[in-house]
């Protein structure tokens, strides 16, 4: 039976492989303050799960997220806002690859949510914003330099000041997301089909990209090579390396062990 929390659900498939994040609250599945918590709740379990190899993050109905609860934050004490940007982004410190499925709006926070994920598949219909400026306020969890990072600044800068949506084509042109699909059934299929390919490589060397990625990107040239450097050394001395490379003489499919 799928566990239950929040706004939120959490339910294995793949033989306990995959952790699937469901957002469930309403037909625009608003992002209230208690999802937030629920969020880094579920990653602090998830991470910790051996089991688990792949994340999938989406939600029911026609659309991702329209973002928070806006009225709900009035009733926050401004103390507590100091962890806005660490909670509901626990997906980018997640060491196992996560992979965003959006369908419809994603707004707000809940652009934040998927910018804070590894891979992000959408829709044609899909439309992605950062609004804030429309209430007076800013993105307050990553989504000025998570944007930035990704479709360059001049972009980010414009569309963080106007508020204007990106459409599911200008998303996949500029980065933001790495395929576009017809329609929720592709979404689906497509979103399946790059979680098979995730399962079958080795969850260290997944788990070994990824931090050699997140923060190689933040740093100097030459610093992020020799972290790559380091990285590829280790895993020269890994069990699966040496499975690969004898599957590979074998021609067979490797059978990696996360080792």
């Amino acid at each position: 039976m799928p566990l239950t929390g929040g706004e939120i659900r959490l339910d294995r498939s793949h033989d306990g492989r995959v952790a699937n994040l469901t957002l469930s609250h309403g037909r625009y599945n608003v992002i209230t303050w208690e999802t937030r918590q629920v969020m880094a709740d579920r990653f602090a379990e998830i991470d910790s799960d051996r089991d688990v190899q792949v994340v999938v993050v989406r939600a029911e109905g026609e659309h991702f997220t329209s973002g928070g609860d806006i009225a709900g934050f009035m009733e926050v004490d401004p103390v507590d806002l100091t962890d806005l940007g660490h909670n509901v982004t626990a997906a980018a410190r997640s060491p196992k690859p996560v992979v965003a499925a959006i369908d419809g709006y994603c707004f707000g926070v809940g652009l934040e949510l998927a910018l804070a994920c590894d891979i992000r598949i959408a829709t044609d219909r899909s439309r992605f914003a950062l609004p804030e400026m429309k209430l007076g306020m800013i993105p307050g969890s990553g989504g000025t330099q998570r944007l930035a990072r990704l479709i360059g600044l001049s972009r980010a800068k414009y569309h963080i000041l106007t508020g204007e949506r990106i459409t599911g084509q200008q998303a996949l042109d500029w980065g933001l997301t790495s395929h576009n699909c017809a329609d929720a059934d592709e979404l689906e299929k497509r979103t399946d089909e790059v979680v098979a390919m995730l399962l079958g490589y080795s969850p260290m060397a997944l788990r070994t990209a990824k931090e050699v990625l997140d923060r190689g990107i933040d740093g100097p040239l030459y610093t992020g090579i020799e972290l790559e450097r380091k990285a590829y050394s280790m895993l020269r001395a890994s069990h699966d390396f040496a499975e690969g490379v004898a599957a590979f003489e074998e021609k067979r499919a490797p059978k990696f062990q996360g080792r």
